[in-house]
């Protein structure tokens, strides 16, 4: 048995006193659970939980409700149980991270969620005690379920192959629109002062104009006063007129005045995403690290970097000094050489500084997490990764298709493996 229920004994106030009082019940074991106990003050801590957060909405009777929550108290029980015996440990810092992360959803920080939770009558503590038990509770599903799911290239295959497949894998476009309309029964005039006009509008446009003022100044379409915006839509949900010139376009660019029967249509393709195309520009890039140890603190580190770039700007060569000097173990002895790095890779200070430096060029010393660095830019390319990323994300779908069957297969062996006692609360 664990602590809690070493500790029952004391939980009931029993009237020994010179008054001889009847015996007060604080608490009560409502279930066993393998080697767990659940009291009833756990219980009413979560029905109220879920009261607090389903104001306004409609629950079950207050015993069905007990009855559902239990039950999945019990569940949690014994994983987390599963979670204790194998070791499943989250650190301070992955707990915050990802209170953090859930704050930042509700675009707030932190302190912002603790206040706004505290206010609605939410214990933080216990909110937070939850969370860590979801996170274990979800390591232990990945390892005993996700760990037997294998989605083979051939999965992959298939599901690109079914018409469901193409729909959901094809590329996706964010449009504005601007229309100049023409009156109807236009004449040869009006047509051609359509045409001067969205003309003039393209060159403004391609000229940094704003796109959606001028939509909002100049458009006759009905999405006009939302500057412009068609929203995203699937290659095979564009308008007719739309569909031959969208896919050509680059991210930013604008078409030409595009002539139809109501009059001069002007897009702007503002986003796209998914598709089999999708080209990145990738940076080939060596590094030199710096970083503070038990033989040097971190102004010296800052001081020796500085040195080492006085010495690259007189023309030593990068490669001998990263072998010599740099504390990366991955690149160090490769002359500091990172290959081909996509952006987004590295932390955001490398990948700002990465981005900013020219081809052929060599960055000051600029610091990150992990100390001070100097690194050289010798190459850039563009990169299609639209057929890999596009793989990976049916990959990742099937994945999580396969889970979701799969979970509640496995909860319900582990519960009918477990010991489970609901004891009488009469």
């Amino acid at each position: 048995m664990t602590i809690k229920s070493l500790l029952l004994g004391g939980l009931l106030a029993v009237g020994a006193t010179l008054t001889q009082a009847e015996p007060v019940l604080l608490d009560q074991v409502i279930a066993v659970v393998d080697d767990d106990v659940i009291m009833a003050s756990e219980l009413q801590q979560r029905v109220e939980l879920v009261y607090q957060q389903n104001r306004g909405g409609t629950l079950p009777p207050q015993a069905a409700l007990e009855s559902q929550v239990l039950e999945r108290m019990i569940i949690e029980s014994i994983q987390l149980q599963m979670a204790e015996r194998g070791g499943v440990r989250i650190s301070d810092a992955q707990l915050n991270e990802a209170m953090g992360r859930i704050a930042s959803q509700n675009n707030m920080s932190l302190p912002q969620f603790r206040q706004a939770m505290e206010a609605e009558g939410i214990s933080f503590a216990l909110a937070r005690q939850q969370i860590l038990d979801e996170m274990r509770i979800s390591r232990v599903q990945r390892f005993q379920v996700g760990e037997r799911i294998q989605i083979t290239d051939q999965d992959v295959d298939y599901f690109l192959a079914s018409e469901l497949g193409k729909m959901a894998s094809s590329a996706e476009y964010q449009l504005g629109h601007i229309l100049i309309a023409t009156p109807d029964n236009a004449t040869p005039a009006d047509l051609k002062a359509a045409e001067k006009k969205a003309s003039e509008i393209v060159r403004k446009l391609r000229n940094g104009g704003d796109f959606r003022q001028l939509a909002m100044a100049e458009s006759s379409s009905r999405t006009a006063l939302e500057g412009g915006d068609l929203g995203w839509r699937k290659e095979s949900q564009l308008p007719g007129l739309f569909a031959d010139v969208a896919p050509k376009l680059q991210v930013g660019e604008i078409s030409d005045p595009i002539s139809a029967s109501g009059g001069f249509h002007i897009i702007q393709l503002k986003d796209k995403r998914g598709g089999s195309t999708q080209l990145i520009t990738q940076t080939k890039t060596r590094h030199i690290l710096l970083r503070p140890n038990e033989l040097r603190d971190a102004e010296d580190a800052e001081r020796q970097i500085h040195q080492l770039y006085q010495r690259l700007q007189a023309g030593e060569d990068f490669a001998t000094l990263a072998r010599e000097f740099s504390d990366d173990p991955g690149s160090g002895s490769n002359g500091g050489d990172l290959g081909w790095v996509n952006p987004g890779d590295m932390v955001p200070e490398f990948d700002a500084t990465m981005k900013d430096t020219a081809a052929g060029a060599i960055s000051a010393p600029f610091e990150t997490q992990f100390g001070w660095h100097i690194l050289l830019v010798e190459d850039r390319r563009q990169t299609d990764v639209g057929a890999e990323n596009q793989r990976n994300q049916v990959r990742n779908m099937l994945y999580g298709r396969r889970f979701e069957e799969e979970l509640p297969i496995w909860l319900r062996k582990i519960r009918s493996e477990a010991y489970v006692e609901i004891k009488d609360r009469s």
